[in-house]
């Protein structure tokens, strides 16, 4: 059983309703379940800057997929959504990122883990934080050392009134 951590962000058709119904999702994978999950945030997009604002939030999950089968898992995710890639760091309905895979080290043309941006993201760090405060990133450190980099002033916590009113 492998603990595994993945990022999901959202800023196309209700991406709150996108990020809470995948979040579901995750943990019905194959022999897959959800262990934690952050709390919705609000960031702005890190590519082009004429498009809405993300949702993003963090799950925990412990899985015995091995980290190709649950790329494969990921993407089927993403298409449900209708998960079209136009752009780079374009809008989306949904993106699920495959952040790390235990303490696996792994690069190849199909999967780098950890995820190569993880560790400049606020949007990443922070949901992170809220949910493995221990978490360290191979290769670049503890988490909680890691966000004193990065302003929190970045994103914005969502509350449960946020969620329904504001997304």
């Amino acid at each position: 059983m492998a603990r595994v951590y993945i990022g999901l962000g959202s800023n196309l058709h209700q991406p709150c309703w996108q990020v809470g119904q995948a979040l579901s999702e995750l943990g019905a994978l194959p022999q897959t379940r959800q262990v934690a999950r952050s709390k919705l945030y609000r960031s702005a997009p890190m590519g082009p800057p004429d498009q809405p604002d993300y949702i993003n939030a963090v799950a925990a999950l412990d899985t015995e997929l091995n980290p190709y089968d649950l790329l494969t898992n990921l993407q089927r995710v993403e298409q449900y959504h209708h998960r079209i890639r136009n752009r780079r760091w374009g809008e989306r309905t949904l993106d699920l990122d495959l952040l790390l895979y235990d303490d696996l080290e792994l690069s190849t043309e199909e999967l780098i883990i950890p995820h190569p941006g993880a560790h400049e993201r606020a949007f990443v760090l922070y949901p992170l934080a809220e949910i493995t405060p221990s978490m360290i990133i191979p290769g670049r450190g503890r988490v909680t050392d890691l966000i004193l980099c990065l302003p929190y002033s970045s994103i914005q916590p969502l509350k449960d009134d946020d969620i329904y009113y504001k997304c």
